[in-house]
C-alpha cells in the first residue's frame, strides 16, 4: 500500500496545476507567459500518476494471488485510498480546465466510485478488528488465532 503515495503525490501535483491554471487564467497577469509551461507539466504529473496505477494494481495481484500474502485488514490500507480519491480530484478538474471529452469526466467518476470502495472496505476491515478486540477484552474467547 505505501507504494500508493507516489501515484497520490504526482495527483496531486496535477491538482495543483490545474489550481494554478485557473488562477492564472482568471487574472490578467504577467504569469500568463508560463503558462503553457504549467499545462504541460500539469499534464506530465497525471500521465505519471495515471502510469503509475496499472503498475501497482500488477503488484497487488502479484502480491496477493502468486506470493499468497494473506488479504486482510492493514493500517497501511488507508494509504491506498486517499491517493484513490485525489486521482479522482485531479483527473476531473483536468478534464474542466482541458476541456478532454466525456471520457475523462467518467474516468474520474469511476475512481470516485473505486475510491469509495476501497475506504468502505478498508473502513470495514478496521472496525471488524476493533471489535474483535473489544470481545477479547470483555473475555470472550478468541474466534480465531491471530498471527
Amino acid at each position: 500500500p505505501p507504494y500508493w503515495i507516489n501515484m497520490g503525490a504526482v495527483a496531486i501535483s496535477t491538482l495543483a496545476g490545474t489550481r494554478l491554471i485557473q488562477a492564472i487564467e482568471s487574472s490578467s497577469s504577467s504569469l500568463n507567459t508560463l503558462l503553457p509551461f504549467i499545462k504541460g507539466m500539469t499534464l506530465m504529473y497525471w500521465a505519471t500518476a495515471t502510469w503509475w496505477i496499472p503498475i501497482l494494481l500488477f503488484l497487488g495481484i502479484w502480491r496477493h494471488h502468486v506470493c499468497k500474502f494473506k488479504f486482510e485488514y492493514d493500517p497501511l490500507y488507508w494509504g491506498l485510498v486517499f491517493p484513490l480519491g485525489m486521482y479522482s480530484v485531479c483527473t476531473f478538474q483536468l478534464s474542466k480546465i482541458f476541456e478532454f471529452p466525456f471520457f475523462f469526466a467518467l474516468l474520474a467518476k469511476s475512481f470516485a466510485v473505486f475510491a469509495l470502495i476501497a475506504w468502505l472496505l478498508t473502513f470495514l476491515g478496521m472496525a471488524k478488528d476493533i471489535l474483535y478486540l473489544i470481545l477479547l477484552g470483555l473475555g470472550f474467547p478468541p474466534l480465531k488465532e491471530k498471527q
